[in-house]
């Protein structure tokens, strides 16, 4: 694919992003005294028309701290098919679109430190807009960093409008909720989308959503991974990680799309947990 200078900067951002998250998060299982490190693997879309449909890398690293992590880029463009055109935000009269983007789930091996949950895009159809969010998915909630992860992020939302912060905290609440159940996936964060106008300025906002994430989470990674815990904390955690994946097949929107367009499965799906129960 030939990618215009709006395209070309988001993707080089994400891929940049990406790089420094999992150096990171390789850094935390280095000081467990761990080796784990990232496997990497590339993969290519075919597009429904016969051209060249983009790809991406899939990177999961298996630890001591980070039971299972997957982070994602990808950057994919073609035709839509069907009816499934006029779902999506502009593609109503045109199909063609255009998408790139990181997604990021942690699922944690102590019970104590929250899984979470991090992914900003950027879309292109008849018209152009970022996406995303981060949201904490804690099995056993502590207080201090549900607050730091949303301190931080009203930090970043602030530095651009005052108004993001409450209305994307609202959007995630409405957003991460399990109406079979009644509950929430999680203690929420931020989530936006159709962010549109000013290109410069919407990058700008994405890479700070992104830079707060590299903060925060590995601080309460840190906090937390050395914590004792027991049993009764794994199952806990193991049927909190049922209703996670519950949502991720039945709700969330991102599987939808990757699944509709033709991406890598095993990237699309890398956000379900390696061991949960359910009842």
């Amino acid at each position: 694919m030939i990618l215009d200078e709006q395209q070309t900067a988001a993707r080089t951002w994400f891929e940049q992003l990406r790089d420094l998250i999992c150096a990171e998060f390789e850094a935390i299982e280095r000081e467990a005294g761990s080796d784990a490190r990232f496997d990497y693997l590339a993969w290519d879309r075919a597009d429904p028309s016969g051209e060249p449909g983009g790809g991406g890398v899939r990177g999961v690293m298996k630890g001591r701290v980070f039971e299972k992590v997957g982070v994602n880029v990808s950057t994919v463009g073609g035709t839509f098919e069907g009816d499934f055109a006029r779902t999506i935000h502009g593609a109503g009269e045109d199909p063609r679109f255009f998408a790139t983007g990181i997604s990021l789930v942690a699922h944690m091996a102590n019970p104590h430190v929250p899984a979470v949950h991090m992914n900003t895009r950027f879309l292109a159809t008849t018209k152009r807009w970022f996406g995303g969010g981060a949201d904490l998915n804690p099995p056993l909630p502590i207080a201090e960093d549900t607050e730091d992860f949303h301190a931080t992020l009203r930090d970043a939302c602030d530095r651009h409008d005052p108004a993001h912060y409450p209305r994307f905290k609202q959007w995630a609440d409405d957003y991460f909720y399990i109406p079979h159940r009644g509950v929430h996936r999680g203690v929420g964060g931020i989530f936006y989308d159709h962010l549109e106008g000013d290109f410069a300025a919407d990058l700008a906002f994405t890479q700070d959503v992104g830079r707060a994430f590299l903060d925060v989470y590995p601080r309460i990674v840190r906090r937390r991974m050395h914590l004792p815990f027991a049993e009764a904390d794994v199952a806990q955690q193991r049927e909190w990680r049922g209703r996670y994946a519950e949502f991720n097949l039945v709700y969330d929107r991102g599987t939808l799309f990757g699944l509709k367009t033709g991406g890598n499965v095993d990237a699309i799906l890398m956000s379900l947990p390696p061991v949960a129960t359910w009842g």
